[in-house]
């Protein structure tokens, strides 16, 4: 069971954009606040990325910057360049204009918003990951690949774009975690064998009726260690992890599946289509029926 795809997939909805985008100085565009998380990626030339609040970006060629809430933010070729853009759907590839050209890769991810994942809530709204050389060669060689097929689309690249950016996704928590000399919280967990461990029955088996007890000697502890190290890194006790857990994977089988409630109920360890329905509503505000229906298309960023 591998918890990092698992999460992902669990909390992922509707299918990633993504797009080049091509500006020549002077340039500055607004990218608005969105229900999902964003990239960018830049190509060729630099630019600047100006958050709401704290310091601005500088980004150079090859680096990569991911927004794990898709905060708004302005981007612009410097600093002093006024913003005149907003990104929407469906504007121009390419601009021209009389400075250094710029050449980007943007895109997003939808995830579902009524119930978030910790892995995801600790993170920083802005990820910058700097081109280094020799530094995270698998994220670089999916930028490198997602860059071909964009720019240049041939037969497959329909297929080939949304597994590319599901890497990509990857690659990028993968090479932030890897960053954090001192790893505490979810990037403390893939360090921690006690936790995995736990983490990795409660994932495989989330309809079974776990105990403390139980995941301590899955994991080979007593009860008073795993639950220290399970809190200190996932935020969370064991059972409210395994709550959380049940109800990520109830919403995605109701999103990706046609099975019924009751079947559902199961496999998410309620004996009851009631007893389910009534805690999905209450952590996610609507009855499972209502969630299914309701449109969990999130906006996109306009790339």
């Amino acid at each position: 069971m591998d918890i990092l795809s698992e999460t992902i997939a669990a909390i992922r909805t509707g299918s990633p954009a993504s797009g080049l985008f091509i500006r020549h100085a002077p340039w500055g565009r607004r990218y608005p606040k969105v229900p999902g998380a964003g990239f960018h990626v830049v190509l060729q030339g630099s630019c600047w990325v100006r958050p709401p609040d704290g310091k601005p970006i500088a980004l150079g060629a090859g680096d990569v910057l991911f927004m794990p809430r898709g905060e708004v933010h302005d981007i612009m070729d410097a600093l002093d360049t006024p913003v005149t853009e907003l990104a929407i759907p469906g504007e121009p590839r390419e601009l021209p204009g009389p400075g250094v050209r710029a050449v980007l890769v943007c895109g997003a991810y939808g995830l579902g918003g009524r119930r978030s994942h910790p892995l995801l809530d600790e993170l920083p709204e802005f990820i910058h990951l700097p081109a280094r050389p020799g530094r995270h060669p698998a994220l670089r060689s999916a930028v490198d690949l997602l860059a071909c097929e964009i720019a240049e689309p041939r037969p497959g690249t329909d297929a080939a774009i949304p597994a590319l950016l599901d890497t990509l996704l990857l690659f990028m928590l993968r090479a932030w975690f890897d960053e954090q000399r001192s790893p505490t919280g979810w990037a403390g967990v893939f360090g921690d064998p006690v936790v995995t461990d736990a983490l990795r029955a409660i994932h495989a088996e989330p309809q079974r009726a776990w105990t403390v007890a139980e995941l301590s000697a899955v994991a080979g502890v007593s009860r008073a260690t795993l639950a220290r190290r399970f809190l200190g890194t996932v935020g969370e006790p064991p059972l409210s992890y395994l709550t959380r857990w049940r109800m990520l994977t109830a919403a995605r089988l109701l999103r990706e599946t046609d099975a019924a409630l009751a079947s559902i109920a199961r496999k998410v360890g309620y004996q009851s289509e009631f007893a389910f329905a009534k805690a999905f509503k209450r952590e996610y505000g609507l009855a499972p029926g209502h969630y299914r229906r309701a449109d969990e298309q999130p906006e996109v960023l306009a790339v």
